[in-house]
C-alpha cells in the first residue's frame, strides 16, 4: 500500500512538474525601448493621396489616386500595408478613462455597448524588426498593433501612430517615449 501512494504521489509531483515546466515561457516577457514617435492620419497630405486621375485636369474628383511613389497613378483604397482600415485606440468600458470620467459609463452602456471591449490602435513600425501583429503601448496614445510599415519609419526606434485627424496628428508632434513592446 506504500508503494501505491509512493508512486500516486510520485506522479502528482512529475505532473506538478511537467505543468510548471510547459507554463513557465507563457508570462508576458515585454520589453521597453525608448523610440521616436510621429503621427499621421488618412489625408492626403499624410499619406501621399490626391483627388482626380489627370495631372492637368482633374475630372474624376470622387476618386483618389496615389500622388507619388513607384505606386503613383493606381487608386487609393485607404487601407494599412497589412490590409486592415486603420483606427485609433479605443479605451472600452474597464479602463483609466472610466475612472477619470465615471459619468461616462452609463453613456458608453447605453448607447456604445460595442465599446464596451478595448480596441487596439494603428502603428507603423519597420517589419524587419516589428512584424505585423506586434502589440505595443505607447504613452499618451494607448496600446496599438503594427499593421502598416510607413515610408520614411526605418530601424528599430521609429514609429507612426494613426490619429483620425490631421489636427490631433499635428498635436502629436514628434515624441521620444518609452514604449512597451510585447512579443507576438
Amino acid at each position: 500500500m506504500s508503494e501505491k501512494k509512493f508512486q500516486s504521489v510520485y506522479l502528482l509531483v512529475l505532473l506538478m512538474a511537467a505543468i510548471v515546466v510547459m507554463t513557465a515561457g507563457c508570462g508576458s516577457k515585454y520589453r521597453v525601448k525608448t523610440m521616436e514617435v510621429t503621427a499621421y492620419c488618412g489625408c492626403g497630405q499624410c499619406c501621399g493621396w490626391e483627388r482626380g486621375s489627370w495631372k492637368c485636369l482633374k475630372l474624376d474628383v470622387w476618386n483618389k489616386y496615389i500622388s507619388y511613389g513607384p505606386r503613383a497613378g493606381r487608386p487609393y483604397t485607404g487601407l494599412t500595408a497589412s490590409g486592415t482600415k486603420p483606427r485609433e485606440p479605443q479605451p472600452g468600458l474597464f479602463s483609466g478613462d472610466s475612472l477619470t470620467h465615471p459619468w461616462m459609463i452609463l453613456v458608453r452602456i447605453v448607447f456604445f455597448p460595442w465599446l464596451l471591449l478595448p480596441e487596439d490602435g494603428t502603428i507603423a513600425a519597420d517589419t524587419r524588426y516589428y512584424p505585423f501583429g506586434t502589440r505595443m503601448f505607447v504613452p499618451g496614445y494607448g496600446y496599438g498593433v503594427v499593421e502598416d510599415r510607413g515610408s520614411a519609419i526605418k530601424g528599430p526606434r521609429r514609429l507612426d501612430i494613426f490619429y483620425r485627424s490631421h489636427t490631433e496628428a499635428l498635436q502629436w508632434g514628434r515624441k521620444k517615449v518609452n514604449v512597451t513592446i510585447y512579443p507576438k
